[in-house]
């Protein structure tokens, strides 16, 4: 049987940690199963829903300062691919949570494309600083499958998300990664394959930590937190059974969300939730306050033009995550959080070419 150097190359296997070419009938039963999961999966041809916009208006009223400024980089599973509403993408959950976190509307602007691959995220990262006066303060990168479904080279590939977050760092964006997920745990891919996948996978997301720590950001291992979860629960996984469900998403949400937090508190550190946007007299008394001195009552998020615009602090990752707030006891006004100067911008999915 012929084969190609580079499909021999593909066709490494972990064995006792070092790598052991396989034999040639079994680098035919490689390319055989990558071409029967390609076939499986099929092509990522849909647009995922389009989240930009303000989140939390409603506080607006309340506090000087403009909106965080938060934007969502990367690939397919940054923009949301499969899920059917605006409010079920990566970007819209994470923003949604931000404002009930932190008190403070936020600005949500998604540039991740289905497909990107690491070393496409300059022109993410050029779309984005274009406008010194929309630059991000906050963003969230999720990278990394497509670099292993085509066989990019990993080192090359961590060292360019390395430079996308330090260009970000030297903007003054707070960055938070999203590391490569464990493609393992893909149920159209079979061993061989599958095992290969998976060490590739843990192979880059160790690289991407190492990369985006010393660019200054912050990683979170996606692939080994939540990859024995989504080996063990098919609803994670969306109907091409590669790309997430709207469940997976914010499963996906849920382990970068903390991070992210922090990240958003370093940025407006002296503001609470809630109790920092309540009148003075109403946070001093709260039993002597008239109905037109609170804020609005939250209701549900609104579709507004091309955006979203969420109408309540409290929605965060899935109506059931993020408990109501409870009454507010008498408490001393706290003051508010510093005026911050600065907008934001656009989603421009492609079309996506999964496994190889």
């Amino acid at each position: 049987m012929g084969v190609s150097p580079r499909k021999a190359a593909a066709a490494a296997l972990v064995s006792g940690g070092g790598l052991t070419v396989l034999t040639g009938a079994s680098i035919g039963l490689v390319v055989a199963e990558a071409k029967l999961a390609r076939k499986a999966i099929g092509r990522a041809e849909q647009i995922p829903p389009r989240a930009d916009g303000l989140f939390g208006a409603h506080l607006a009223w309340a506090t000087p300062d403009r909106p965080l400024r938060f934007a969502m980089l990367g690939d397919s599973t940054a923009a949301g691919y499969g899920v059917e509403l605006p409010q079920e993408t990566p970007g819209a959950l994470l923003a949604d949570a931000l404002v009930a976190h932190t008190g403070r509307p936020v600005l949500l602007t998604n540039l991740a494309r289905v497909g990107a691959r690491s070393d496409r995220l300059v022109e993410q990262i050029d779309e984005i600083l274009a406008d010194e006066e929309s630059l991000p303060q906050l963003a969230a990168i999720m990278i990394g499958a497509n670099d292993i479904t085509h066989r990019a080279p990993v080192v090359l590939a961590a060292a360019a998300l390395g430079e996308a977050v330090e260009r970000l760092r030297a903007a003054g964006c707070e960055v938070v990664v999203g590391t490569c997920p464990d493609l393992g745990t893909i149920r159209p891919v079979q061993p061989p394959l599958r095992w290969m996948a998976r060490h590739w996978s843990r192979k880059l997301a160790l690289l991407q930590s190492q990369a985006v720590t010393a660019a200054g950001g912050c990683s979170v291992p996606i692939g080994a937190l939540l990859g024995p979860e989504f080996a063990s629960r098919a609803e994670l996984f969306g109907p091409d059974r590669f790309h997430p469900s709207a469940e997976g998403y914010a499963t996906a949400v849920a382990a970068l969300l903390p991070t992210l937090a922090s990240a958003a508190w370093r940025l407006t550190p002296r503001t609470s939730i809630a109790v920092a946007h309540l009148p003075r007299a109403a946070a001093s008394h709260p039993e002597h306050h008239d109905a037109a001195d609170l804020p609005p009552t939250p209701g549900p998020a609104q579709i507004v033009g091309g955006g979203v615009v969420s109408a309540g602090v409290g929605s965060g990752i899935t109506p059931r995550s993020i408990p109501a707030i409870p009454a507010i006891p008498a408490a001393p006004a706290i003051p508010a959080p510093p005026v911050d100067p600065t907008p934001s911008a656009l989603v421009r999915p492609t079309r996506a070419d999964p496994l190889p």
